[in-house]
């Protein structure tokens, strides 16, 4: 089981070829078991806003396509959640994939990131 980090989504609905070939394996091996927070949801949100990212969709628009298209589940965020992403050790200070992270760890999922950092963190399990 797979959980998508907001760049993993973005390029498995647009651009396949920024995930790597061990990504695009995860992604294979975790065929109608892939996840995404809805924190992506609001980090796409801001980036379009922002003028970082550039969808030919709306925002809204490209995330229900992202879930319907490709089978993903979204998780929600809720106070489990929130609270065990505050007590991560300071290692990002990125509150995205502190939610990310702790998405992960407490729903036993992998997460496909290519950040560096967030391996570090303990009980989180990072492919890329």
């Amino acid at each position: 089981m797979l959980l998508l980090d907001t760049h993993a989504l973005v390029w498995l609905a647009s651009d396949r070829k920024q995930l790597t070939e061990n990504g695009q394996a995860a992604i294979r091996r975790s065929s109608g078991r892939i996840f995404m927070s809805a924190i992506s949801s609001l980090e796409i949100a801001l980036l379009v806003k922002r003028n970082r990212l550039e969808l030919p969709l709306t925002p809204e628009q490209f995330v229900a396509e992202c879930l319907r298209h490709h089978g993903i589940t979204e998780i929600p965020v809720d106070s489990t959640i929130a609270m065990a992403a505050a007590t991560l050790p300071d290692i990002h200070n990125d509150p995205f994939d502190r939610i990310l992270a702790s998405t992960a760890i407490i729903h036993r999922l992998e997460l496909l990131s290519k950040d560096t950092m967030l391996p570090k963190y303990p009980g989180l399990r990072v492919v890329w």
